[in-house]
């Protein structure tokens, strides 16, 4: 590093914000991760944080490196980090930013700073939130201090949020498998530009909406347009610094929605960066027809089900109700699949994860199991949230907290609340109190359930239950079943109002020229 024991600042604000959802309070900060000052170091440091795995990431590379090349000092500003919801009230994020401002001018003089984002937030009065964070930043601590910041990607992108950092880093896997290591590659980058490397950086967005289901990267379209990037970039070597592709987040509708493009190239290599910005802008132009979902039909999903729970030598299945995602701001509590499965008489089901405090309270009143009408959605009605009575045996209970497995939550400590398991009929449902996406076995095997004996897995999750579940599924028996929900892939169901039109899939006459 350019000198010993360089000042670094680290802060962070990451929410995916659906613009269809009840807004997201202080208080669900609090109950997911807000942290200020040293406590941001002392739980990245811890072995299972409740934050997600990029600042753990980065201070432990930073840690690494600074043990044989002096020190460095992190200085903790503020966290505020918590699942996805609606938008953010403005009123909080107005708190957040005074306290970053206050926090961050009390750490100068600082040498770098290191942000966390997500990308896809929004609160009530402000579609781009993280830059004006970026820009806040960039006012206080100058324009020659380098600021690397990680997104998810699913991050919605600005000019002004590639324009006040100086690399930008997206994740490369859907299911989000790659946090800690794009961390890791930020303390990299940084430390690079702590010995003066300097950077230049370029987006291209396209006039595509992906909707969620065709955006993993294990294969696909977008699959591909990482693919290309990663590929050019080894192939051209240190001129580029950073190759994202961001396919971002529908539900915000913003005007800054769209399948994006950003490279990060070092100073004077803005043509090279241009270039594959083209590149790879134009192949994923060149596939907007695959950016089309395909869904199971309920009464298939049902079918299917009731096969594999009467035949044994079937293989059993996993379905994923992606248009319920409560990692994409769905309430976790639709009745839809539940309420089919349970009228056609499928057995050997388990059904997880239903957010509904009311429902675990009572049945951990009542004790194990007790027989009696469990109530869902008595608290929480929706246009898609409906109540919904049927008889059920508490099966098991679980006071919620406990430690990732495997996938996005792995090795994250979690705090679910109160949860019950459910007999209902031939299915078995978890219920639990914070609201949550099932991407984890552990959310089944805290309450005693063995995911190898059910013939059916239903999951709240849009694709990260994919890195969590497939030691169990592979690929070819995961079902995404058509349902309504504020998640739904199918944009059609939606009443834009910011989002740029035209946009595919959403307009099929849809044009795109680079010049």
């Amino acid at each position: 590093m350019a000198a010993d024991n360089p000042r670094i600042a680290i802060l962070g604000f990451s929410i995916e914000c659906n613009k269809f959802a009840p807004p997201a309070t202080k208080a669900h900060f609090l109950a997911r991760t807000y942290l200020e000052g040293e406590a941001i170091l002392a739980e990245a440091r811890s072995p299972a944080p409740t934050m997600l795995p990029e600042i753990p990431g980065f201070v432990a590379a930073m840690d690494a490196a600074s043990s044989g090349a002096g020190s460095w000092s992190p200085v903790g500003i503020a966290l505020a980090m918590t699942e996805p919801n609606g938008p953010v009230e403005h009123g909080f994020f107005e708190e957040f930013l005074a306290t970053v401002t206050e926090r961050l001018k009390a750490a100068l003089p600082v040498d770098g700073v290191y942000f966390c984002a997500h990308g896809a937030a929004i609160t009530t009065a402000e579609d781009d939130p993280e830059g004006v964070l970026f820009e806040r930043v960039r006012q206080i601590v100058g324009p020659d201090i380098p600021v690397v910041a990680t997104f998810d990607l699913h991050a919605n992108v600005s000019d002004r949020m590639v324009e006040e950092i100086d690399a930008f880093i997206g994740y490369r896997t859907n299911p989000h498998l790659d946090m800690r290591e794009r961390g890791e590659e930020a303390a990299l980058v940084l430390r690079d530009l702590l010995a003066g490397g300097k950077t230049e950086r370029v987006r291209l967005r396209l006039p595509i909406v992906p909707p969620t289901v065709t955006m993993l990267t294990a294969a696909g379209p977008y699959a591909e347009m990482i693919e290309l990037g990663q590929r050019r970039h080894r192939e051209l070597g240190p001129d580029i610094v950073n190759v994202s592709v961001m396919g971002g987040f529908a539900y915000a509708d913003t005007a800054k929605n769209g399948l994006s493009v950003i490279v990060t190239a070092r100073q004077g290599k803005r043509d090279a960066a241009e270039a594959l910005a083209r590149e790879i802008a134009t192949y994923g132009w060149d596939q907007r027809a695959r950016f089309y979902p395909k869904l199971t039909p309920l009464d298939d999903a049902v079918a299917q089900a009731l096969a594999a729970g009467a035949d044994p030598s079937l293989p059993a299945l996993i379905f994923a109700d992606v248009a319920d995602n409560p990692g994409g701001g769905g309430r976790g509590n639709t009745m839809f699949m539940l309420r089919a499965f349970h009228e056609a008489g499928v057995k050997g089901a388990l059904f997880g994860i239903i957010y509904d405090p009311p429902l675990a309270e009572e049945a951990h009143k009542h004790g194990l199991h007790y027989h009696f009408d469990a109530r869902f959605n008595r608290a929480e009605t929706t246009n898609f949230s409906e109540p919904w009575s049927v008889p059920a045996r508490v099966a098991a209970l679980h006071d919620g907290n406990c430690v990732g497995r495997r996938g996005i939550y792995a090795g994250t400590r979690l705090r679910l609340g109160p949860c019950a398991a459910l007999a209902i009929g031939g299915i078995t449902v978890v219920i639990v109190s914070h609201r949550a996406q099932c991407a984890d076995p552990v959310f089944f095997e805290m309450m005693g359930l063995d995911i190898a004996r059910a013939r059916s897995v239903v999951v709240k999750s849009r694709g990260h239950f994919r890195g969590g579940f497939d030691e169990f599924f592979t690929p070819d028996r995961v079902v995404e079943v058509d349902l309504p929900g504020l998640t739904s892939p199918i944009l059609n169901n939606f009443t834009w109002t910011r989002l740029p039109r035209p946009v595919i899939p959403l307009d099929d006459a849809t044009e795109f020229r680079l010049s």
